[in-house]
């Protein structure tokens, strides 16, 4: 009996010493397979492969922090890229196809950066063109076409691009209408893209509109709303517009082309309404200071 014990103990200690090796000879991709998720390879450079629940926690995480903080453009574009498929992205490359200029663009893919569009060249041409419209704007806001975050979680290496595009003309939409950069600005702009494009990153920055102040958000609903929407229906797809060959070209005419008129100055109405301010406040003081003599 107690040989028949000892025996029984060394085949198991045998068996414990060689599980290790017997793991050892486990194909590695199956083991994996028990250790972590598997994550397709990227489609492109930069791309971050997502799959459904991961895209709807960054979509709804990106899309109540941007509202709470609409200067955060890496939510905004998190957002934008996490919400637009599988329908909105699709259906503006395909509006892209359905255009000979589009088509260009899409074979051609430029990139809008303060190298390719050559800045100096552009403050050299006459006072009516886009380029000098643009680069007017740009040194007015103080921005720089050099601060567009990549495309990261678009799967489909096109609609990546066309992502990309989009993002990188936003500033000739702003030049174009006269758009500043305030948030005021930005809200009637992106307005004026969702009734474009479609796309809801557009649409979801609209309800910015209930953190601007009353005389703000007042004016956006009388004016410049119906503004955006007006045009934006009315407007050829703005992604279309070859920018690059069209910065010699006079900006009115390319407003007629595209059928997009300029809104009221919001930078001159705002301007307008601190003076009022200003001079209330001066005329309130005086009152107060004649009556305490």
């Amino acid at each position: 009996m107690e040989v028949a014990l000892r025996n029984s103990a060394a085949v198991a200690r045998r068996a414990h010493a060689l599980r290790p090796c017997a793991t050892a000879l486990l194909p590695s991709s199956q083991f994996r397979s028990y250790t972590r998720p598997s994550r397709p390879p990227p489609n492109y450079p930069g791309h971050v492969p997502l799959n459904t629940l991961e895209k709807a926690a960054l979509a709804i995480g990106s899309g109540l922090m941007s509202l709470r903080d609409p200067r955060r453009g890496d939510l905004i574009a998190t957002f934008a890229e996490t919400t637009c498929t599988p329908y909105f992205i699709y259906r503006l490359r395909n509006a892209m196809l359905s255009s000979p200029t589009g088509r260009c663009i899409l074979r051609d893919r430029p990139r809008i950066t303060s190298t390719s569009l050559n800045l100096p060249y552009l403050r050299s041409l006459p006072p009516n063109t886009v380029g000098h419209t643009y680069i007017t704007w740009l040194d007015r806001e103080g921005v720089s076409p050099d601060t567009r975050s990549a495309v990261r979680y678009i799967d489909d290496e096109e609609c990546a691009y066309v992502m990309q595009r989009y993002r990188e003309c936003h500033d000739f939409y702003h030049a174009l209408t006269g758009l500043p950069v305030v948030r005021e600005g930005e809200v009637a702009l992106k307005a004026f893209e969702f009734a474009n494009t479609l796309l809801p990153m557009t649409g979801l920055s609209v309800f910015a509109a209930g953190t601007m102040k009353a005389r703000e958000r007042a004016r956006f609903w009388e004016t410049y709303l119906p503004w955006a929407v007006r045009n934006g229906l009315r407007a050829k797809e703005v992604i279309n517009v070859y920018w690059e060959e069209e910065l010699e070209r006079d900006v009115e005419d390319l407003r007629r082309e595209l059928g997009v008129e300029p809104p009221p100055d919001l930078r001159e109405m705002r301007k307008r309404e601190r003076e009022e301010r200003r001079r209330a406040k001066e005329a309130a003081a005086a009152v107060a200071s004649s009556g305490s003599v």
